[in-house]
């Protein structure tokens, strides 16, 4: 293998998901550049793979990259992973690429598993495009600002949490950006695999009575097939609740208006439109607009 630094994914949770690429790169690296050298040893030992190991975290990047970067001048073959999955992904391996790039280095992709991509396949929610967000801060108040600019995103969300801060960050999802459909993915590929699609609110509740432990990946509907959704359970409720003819068309707006968050004249408007093409009976005048 010529010298360079070769961007290797490695296993989310299965080990049979290591592509045979990533494999022989692994074995015939001179040197493998870790996130965590305990996990990385682990997988090679799983492999029968002996290597020199170079630790490169977030917390000594400024100390390891030149001594990476030297290997790779003197024209040796070193293999960049992360914990796992695919390098580059809300971890320091893009600024070990970046460096050996500006140093004229060739810099070459061996891809494979991503907790990013499985998350997406199999959330079931619907859209064409997402935007990948990876861990939202730590503290509330800037968890809560940084929802405050995704919330208006029309894209689904991909993001990354841990387990300890999931039932808070859920509620904040919920409460900012609405009670949209979303899904929990966690330890993917791995022997407790766990999917669940349901609500925001419905996952934090969950999140709440349970300490959910691994890996965690949540995939979140953008603001504009949210609405879709929300518009969808307004217009069953409009319709049960105009059949019923319990409450005047304006008390009913401004009812489910407050309890939905949304416009009165929206709801009303939309109730009229309802009443007016299911609820009105043969030869029987349409309601005026201002109809209470």
């Amino acid at each position: 293998m010529s010298g360079a630094l070769y961007v290797v994914a490695t296993p989310i949770g299965n080990l049979e998901d290591l592509t045979r690429r990533a494999e022989r790169v692994l074995r015939e690296a001179d040197l493998v550049v870790a996130e965590d050298t305990r996990r990385t040893r682990k997988l090679l030992s799983a492999l029968g793979i002996r290597k020199p190991l170079q630790s490169h975290h977030e917390h000594n990047e400024a100390k390891s990259a030149p001594i990476i970067l030297a290997e790779l001048q003197q024209g040796k073959a070193v293999a960049l992973v992360s914990d796992a999955g695919t390098p580059g992904l809300s971890d320091p391996g893009v600024r070990l690429v970046r460096l050996a790039q500006e140093a004229g280095i060739r810099v070459v992709p061996a891809p494979g598993p991503s907790a990013l991509a499985a998350a997406v396949s199999v959330a079931g929610i619907v859209g064409e495009e997402f935007t990948f967000i990876g861990f939202l801060p730590a503290k509330k108040s800037a968890r809560r600002k940084k929802l405050e600019q995704l919330k208006d995103r029309t894209e689904r969300l991909v993001l990354f949490e841990a387990p300890h801060r999931l039932a808070e960050s859920l509620h904040d999802l919920a409460e900012i950006l609405g009670d949209r459909e979303a899904a929990l993915l966690r330890e993917l590929t791995k022997l407790h695999e766990d999917i669940r699609r349901s609500s925001l609110r419905a996952l934090a509740v969950e999140a709440g009575r349970q300490t959910l432990k691994g890996e965690i990946t949540l995939v979140v509907a953008g603001a504009e097939a949210a609405a879709r959704e929300d518009r969808a359970g307004l217009e069953e409720e409009l319709r049960e609740r105009l059949a019923a003819g319990d409450v005047s068309l304006k008390r009913l707006a401004e009812e489910l208006a407050q309890r939905r968050g949304l416009p009165r004249n929206y709801v009303y408007r939309l109730a009229l439109r309802l009443r007016r093409a299911e609820i009105s009976a043969p030869g029987e005048a349409p309601p005026r607009e201002n109809e209470a």
